[in-house]
């Protein structure tokens, strides 16, 4: 009996493992493009769905010493189901922006996971839960350091008021195309007529480290122009 409780042991091991690895990867692919649901926020929420399964399989075995005379009834798939169903408050979450950028939707999957850690230490789940904690810090605290360092591609939103007589979008564009890194994905203007000046909102694609000081500087060595701001953005 020992041996079968240490090999279902780690056979779940493995599950979380794996269910955090295929989760980074549609994260990565996430993150490389600028969404805020990315790297992290997809481990945690794939690492809560097979926990949550897990609980929803072991109900069945905290109950199996009743018969069929019980009015308890136990359908496996229900937690399930319902873990699909919360996905919409993280749906929610994603249309909560600051400045054109998605925040907390790492926070709303940490609170999925922690929700999940209680369901399962509550029904007796104690050292799969560990595991899942163990897993998640990981996660939360180790690959920060790797997400830094590697997932370089950014969206930014770089917004220029000037002075439509001094300056123009061939201006502009030839301070961009003197870095390499920076690729224009599409621009947004509008044309103020009475005080003949052009708003410019510019989405790029910033690949690796870039200078940004050296980029505002040939901005502000433009002639006309009167505003220069940028954030960070998302694909479309």
């Amino acid at each position: 009996m020992d041996s079968v409780y240490f090999h279902n042991i780690i056979r779940l091991f493995l599950e979380l493992l794996l269910a955090a690895l295929l989760g980074g990867i549609i994260g990565f692919e996430r993150e490389k493009h600028g969404q805020g649901a990315g790297f992290r926020t997809n481990i945690l929420i794939c690492l809560s769905a097979c926990l949550m399964m897990h609980l929803s399989l072991h109900m069945e075995i905290i109950y199996s010493h009743l018969n069929q005379t019980s009015v308890v009834r136990i359908d496996p798939g229900r937690i399930a189901s319902y873990a699909i169903a919360s996905m919409g408050f993280l749906g929610a979450g994603a249309i909560l922006k600051d400045s054109g950028t998605v925040r907390g939707l790492t926070t709303a999957a940490s609170m999925w996971l922690v929700t999940a850690i209680g369901l399962s230490v509550g029904a007796g789940l104690y050292i799969p839960s560990i595991i899942t904690l163990l897993i998640a810090m990981l996660v939360l605290f180790g690959l920060r350091k790797f997400k830094t360092r590697f997932l370089k591609e950014f969206h930014m939103h770089i917004v220029l008021n000037v002075d439509a007589n001094l300056c123009d979008f061939a201006c502009i564009e030839k301070v961009l195309k003197k870095y390499e890194k920076i690729l224009i994905e599409f621009v947004n203007f509008s044309r103020d007529i009475v005080k003949n000046t052009t708003l410019y909102d510019i989405h790029v694609i910033i690949r690796g480290d870039e200078k940004w000081r050296a980029l505002a500087k040939d901005f502000r060595a433009l002639d006309g122009v009167h505003e220069i701001k940028w954030s960070q953005g998302q694909d479309f």
